[in-house]
C-alpha cells in the first residue's frame, strides 16, 4: 500500500493525541482532586500510649469534658457523652486510628457527623463542615485528613431543630465551631481521654 493511503489516518491520529493530551491537561487536576488523599505529617502527629492519635492537630484545648454538665445551649445534654475540643471553623480533623466510614450525615444534636468505625469501637466526630471529604465505605488510615471543623450555623437542613438565641438555625447544639469527640466500646459511650492518658511524639 502505498504511503499516501496511511497519510489521512497519520493526520487524524495526531489530532487525536493532542485532544487527549488537551483533555488530560484540563480535566485530570479535577478527577484528582476529587478523590486526593491527605495525611498530617507523621512527626505532626501526638500519638498516645494506647496507639490514638489526636484528632485536631495544633488545638488541644477541651471546652467541655465527658460527664454531667450544665447544657450549654438549648437541645444539649446535661450528661456530655464526649469532649469538645475548640478549634476554629476549617481546623483540620483527622482518623484517630485505621478503620471504616460508617456514617456520614447531619445526626441531630450532633449537627453534621463523621462515623469511624475501628472493631468494636466507633468513633464520632460531630459538628463538622458540610463538605465532606469522606464518603461512607471508605477505608481511612491514622492521620488521614478525613473533615474540618464546620461552621455554628447552617441553613437548608430539613428537620434541624436547633438554633440559637437569635433564631439561626445551627450546626447541631452548638454555640460555635468546635469538635465533639464521641466514643463508643460495645456501643456504649467512654471518656475519650481515656485513650489519650499519656502522649509520644
Amino acid at each position: 500500500m502505498s504511503r499516501a493511503f496511511f497519510q489521512p489516518f497519520y493526520h487524524f491520529f495526531i489530532l487525536l493525541t493532542m485532544f487527549i493530551f488537551m483533555i488530560c491537561i484540563f480535566f485530570t487536576p479535577i478527577f484528582i482532586g476529587k478523590y486526593e488523599i491527605h495525611f498530617i505529617s507523621p512527626n505532626k502527629l501526638t500519638i498516645s500510649s494506647q496507639g490514638f492519635a489526636w484528632p485536631t492537630p495544633g488545638y488541644t484545648t477541651i471546652t467541655s469534658y465527658y460527664g454531667k454538665r450544665i447544657s450549654p445551649t438549648a437541645g444539649a445534654s446535661n450528661f456530655h457523652k464526649g469532649i469538645d475540643i475548640g478549634a476554629p471553623e476549617g481546623s483540620l480533623m483527622i482518623a484517630i486510628i485505621d478503620g471504616l466510614i460508617t456514617f456520614t450525615g447531619f445526626l441531630g444534636g450532633g449537627g453534621y457527623t463523621i462515623t469511624l468505625t475501628h472493631e468494636n469501637m466507633k468513633i464520632t466526630y460531630c459538628h463538622v463542615s458540610p463538605n465532606y471529604i469522606v464518603k461512607e465505605g471508605d477505608y481511612v488510615k491514622q492521620g488521614q485528613i478525613i473533615a474540618k471543623v464546620g461552621p455554628k450555623y447552617v441553613e437548608g437542613v430539613v428537620g434541624n431543630q436547633y438554633t440559637d438565641e437569635t433564631g439561626r438555625p445551627t450546626n447541631g447544639a452548638t454555640t460555635g465551631p468546635h469538635l465533639h469527640l464521641g466514643i463508643r466500646i460495645d456501643e456504649n459511650y467512654v471518656d475519650p481521654l481515656s485513650l489519650y492518658l499519656t502522649y509520644e511524639q
